[in-house]
């Protein structure tokens, strides 16, 4: 069996590991990982990612494992199923990614003060 046996499918039956092979230490999360991915999901109703809209208030990582607190506009955001959903299936995307926990949180309320300021200059806040 040559090195590259394990990477070619049906060579054995146990699993390639090509991340560990490529770095030892095993697979890294960074917080500019978990923020790029969560700035795929968008509000429906106003057509702007959680990250820019302030919606993302903490990311935790921990080794692979990723931990977001975030809120809504509002408590009866209409949207707020599709949008929790979205934001967990995005951070799943991620390669190598382990455990993920997206919390819901209502403190502090989100208000419009929170959008990053250069979209809401641009959106003449």
């Amino acid at each position: 069996m040559t090195e590259f046996d394990s990477i070619r499918p049906g060579a054995d039956d146990s699993p390639a590991e090509p991340d560990a092979r490529l770095n030892p230490e095993g697979p890294t999360i960074s917080d500019d990982m978990v923020r790029l991915a969560l700035r795929r999901v968008k509000d429906p109703e106003i057509n702007m990612n959680i990250v820019d809209m302030g919606l993302v208030y903490g990311i935790a990582v921990e080794g692979v494992d990723v931990r977001v607190e975030m809120s809504l506009t509002s408590p009866g955001c209409p949207s707020g199923n599709e949008i929790m959903y979205d934001a967990e299936e995005q951070l799943r995307s991620i390669p190598g990614i382990g455990h993920v926990e997206v919390k819901l949180v209502w403190s502090p309320p989100w208000t419009p003060d929170r959008i990053e300021p250069r979209v809401r200059a641009y959106l003449g806040f």
